[in-house]
């Protein structure tokens, strides 16, 4: 390696590591000067002399001779912070300062700035003040020498390198640095091996369906050309089931590669919280408030991308919670409250998503100030709790005057922003003089995600699934006109409902008998959106819109189909809002025909999904479909009400789907009725043993298609 080329090296790490070294002076001052006992106190010093020793002995490595400077100085003022024992409020002052220094230092280096009139240098005669002065050193000191004058050290020329020494035992489990770009490079190539792998899924289908045509073409056949092809066939057959085996291998291997890139890219969700406390100490020093910064969950390991993502808005929550919540001491003591004001961060798993919480003990907002600006603004005002959420929108803000940190209405409406670009969503709530919460809800990965597709307009859209609270198909009673707005009339109350092709701007397709629609959540608010088709849910990869498409109507990224398409990954939050007020009286449900007599399926499965899904398909098709968990219940409602046809999973709790089948041949009432079984069981000796126990058709559902289950029960009924 050249000179110019280690320098730079070196200097990389350098400033690496100085921001992990300001992170421990900001951390460990701010214990400091809460430091309950003289042992604590000790502690803390002797980590704060260690950490800027290091800066001071790395900056000397790099030839930045301003950095190795201010920290002599330092070092000079904590010694008389530890000499004199007590935490003097203008050393501490000065201590965060050169902290602070530091970091924009570090920020400059980056940015190969020249240091010569930065805050650091403007710094140095303070220090060395604060070093000189008599009372930092003891009596029988002599006065150290004034500081040289900084001088901007020329291009820094590197040691000569150490010799490289072979690693001792046990440095296996040694940490490595490595960059995130190279993890986030290596996750992507992973991604995409999960997608090579689920696209084999379609290869090896598609060599059974050859394998079987072949099959029925050798039965036509005589003589030679029979064994001919009946050579083929096994042959082929073998193929598929070594095709198999290697889809399932690369499967298990690309999801095990996939967990541990993941793994290495996890932070703690402290990572995200880091620098708030000192920005809350300031904060509330400067407005004479006393405030406490707690951190619950700060061990909870999180994706890096995601941290990144969240630590903007948590920042806007923990600074609005300092700057309206919280009252002045002299306030808080008249309401009965501490003096002390505390602001909380909480982090929490919710299954696959994650929950964080920024929650303080202030005034709590005010709903009347709040709805006079908006009001003051046209916007729509509910009059009822719902109007908090008014907050989020952008220019509404309920300060007096502008600050360097409230009054231009922006805040939280790039919060809002930035936790629906990581498709989460931001909720808010108060109680008067007790305080506020606000609920971010965001998921776990950001890579991956189990979505469900839709068409609309004659395009292909994915879903978020956790988005997705339940599946319908409407009939015209469903629908209430009220104000000029449809609505669904759900039990509880009426939801906001709109065709997904207006939402988004796209041409109307025809009116359908029993349209399909999913009813979207963003928090506690709900919207239904009629789409053409659902068609399947699927683990897709994410990709995101580029630096060239800085922000799509509705879409937050791009999802990778296991076949290799592409489908816009619509915002689910966004949508929600956006259906309100964009609705049409007319044209959802065709003009009425004579109604046919429909046939009725008795439909088993235990996954509520894959229950909603082929209940779905089969009602679109003109079936009456009777829906059950397992097949205890489905046995006990065929007898009560009767069916034309069963379709049932194999796999479920109480009664089994082969247990189902034989119970139906076993009656003599339903003997002859048509039972299909569709389960993920793949294995030959699985059909084998569904066709024993009397199924009428067996289907697979990795190779599962709503037009091969319709022509199914189309052949049967």
């Amino acid at each position: 390696m050249d000179r110019d080329r280690l320098a730079l090296a070196l200097m990389a790490t350098f400033l690496e590591e100085l921001e992990g070294h300001v992170a421990a002076l900001n951390r460990d001052l701010l214990a400091l000067e809460k430091a309950p006992t003289p042992a604590r106190t000790g502690e803390l010093m002797t980590s704060l002399l260690r950490t800027v020793h290091s800066v001071k002995g790395a900056s000397r490595a790099v030839s930045v001779s301003l950095i190795e400077t201010a920290c002599h100085w330092l070092e000079e003022v904590l010694l008389a912070v530890q000499r004199e024992g007590n935490t003097r409020p203008d050393l501490m002052e000065l201590c965060f300062s050169t902290a602070d220094a530091l970091d924009d230092a570090g920020r400059r280096l980056a940015q190969k700035q020249d240091l010569l009139g930065s805050p650091l240098e403007s710094l140095l005669p303070r220090l060395a003040e604060a070093a000189h002065a008599p009372e930092s050193r003891p009596a029988h000191a002599e006065p150290p020498p004034l500081p040289r004058p900084p001088v901007q050290a020329p291009a820094p020329q590197p040691p000569s390198p150490p010799p490289v020494e072979a690693p001792a035992p046990g440095a296996e489990g040694l940490p490595v640095r490595v960059s995130a770009q190279k993890l986030d490079a290596l996750l992507a190539r992973s991604g995409e091996l999960r997608v090579a792998g689920l696209r084999m899924e379609g290869r090896v289908e598609a060599l059974e369906a050859v394998r079987e045509e072949l099959h029925q073409l050798r039965l036509g056949l005589r003589g030679a050309d029979e064994l001919a092809a009946r050579r083929l066939e096994l042959r082929l057959a073998q193929l598929g089931r070594t095709l198999a085996a290697d889809q399932r291998t690369l499967l298990q291997t690309t999801g095990g590669l996939d967990d541990e890139v993941r793994r290495a890219r996890t932070l703690p969700f402290a990572e995200a919280c880091a620098g708030m406390e000192r920005n809350v100490r300031d904060l509330a020093r400067a407005a004479d408030k006393q405030v406490r910064l707690e951190v619950h969950g700060g061990a909870l390991e999180l994706d890096r991308s995601l941290l990144q993502g969240l630590r903007e808005p948590l920042m806007h929550l923990v600074r609005n919670a300092v700057a309206h919540g919280m009252e002045a001491p002299e306030a808080r003591r008249e309401a009965g409250k501490p003096e002390e004001g505390r602001v909380t961060l909480t982090a929490r798993l919710r299954g696959g998503r994650v929950e964080v919480v920024v929650e303080d003990d202030g005034r709590g907002l005010d709903l009347g100030a709040i709805r006079t600006r908006a009001r003051e603004r046209g916007l729509p005002v509910l009059e009822d709790a719902g109007d908090a959420r008014l907050i989020f929108l952008s220019g509404l803000s309920t300060a007096a005057s502008v600050t360097s940190v409230s009054g231009r209405g922006v805040g939280l409406d790039v919060v809002r922003s930035q936790v629906e670009a990581l498709r989460g969503s931001v909720d808010v709530s108060f109680q008067p003089g007790q305080g506020t919460r606000f609920v971010l809800d965001v998921p776990l990965t950001l890579s991956t995600l189990r979505v469900l597709l839709v068409t609309a307009g004659g395009q292909s859209f994915a879903v978020a699934g956790e988005s997705v609270a339940r599946l319908l198909r409407l009939e015209p009673a469903d629908v209430r006109v009220v104000e000029g707005r449809q609505m669904w009339a759900a039990p509880e109350a009426l939801v906001p409902l709109a065709p997904l092709t207006t939402v988004l701007g796209l041409p109307a397709g025809s009116p359908r008998p029993r349209p399909g629609a999913m009813v979207l959540a963003s928090g506690e608010v709900r919207a239904v959106l009629v789409v053409d088709e659902v068609v399947a849910e699927q683990e897709v990869l994410i990709r995101g819109l580029g630096p060239r498409i800085r922000r799509a109507r509705h879409v937050s990224g791009m999802a990778v189909l296991p076949d290799g398409r592409m489908a816009p990954l619509l915002n689910a939050h966004s949508l929600v809002r956006a259906a309100e007020g964009r609705t049409s009286p007319v044209g959802l449900f065709p003009t009425p025909i004579e109604k046919k007599a429909r046939k009725r399926v008795l439909l088993a499965d235990d996954s509520m999904t894959t229950r909603t899904l082929e209940r779905s398909i089969l009602e679109a098709a003109g079936y009456d479909v009777l829906a059950c968990v397992d097949g205890q219940e489905a046995w006990e409602r065929l007898q009560a009400e009767g069916a034309d046809a069963l379709v049932s999973d194999v796999e479920m709790p109480r009664m089994d789907g082969f247990s189902l089948t034989e119970a139906v041949r076993g009656s003599p009432r339903f003997g002859r009725l048509p039972v299909v079984l569709v389960t993920a069981r793949a294995r030959p000796e699985d059909k084998a043993r569904g066709l024993q126990v009397g199924a009428s058709a067996y289907l697979v559902k990795s190779a599962f298609d709503q037009t091969h289950l319709l022509e199914t029960l189309r052949q049967l009924l």
